[in-house]
């Protein structure tokens, strides 16, 4: 039987999560323009952007667990 290779799920998902997260910030950009999108950033308040960042986050924790040498299953 032929050995077929490693099915990555982990960078799929981590790019799909980075790809959503995304989508608000420049929305919000292309609505609100830079200056209030720097001051949802910097508020006190929980908002979109912040939330953006943190799912960026987990995707770039999963895109590096995806990339890392081992054996998974699929």
């Amino acid at each position: 039987m032929a050995h077929s290779p490693k099915k990555n799920w982990f960078t799929a998902m981590g790019i799909l999560f980075i790809v959503v997260a995304v989508i608000p910030i420049i929305r919000d950009l292309l609505i609100f323009g830079p200056g209030f999108v720097s001051d949802f950033f910097t508020s006190h308040e929980l908002t979109t952007e912040k939330i953006s960042m943190a799912v960026i986050g987990f995707g770039g924790f999963l895109i590096i667990l995806g990339l890392r040498e081992g054996r998974y299953e699929g």
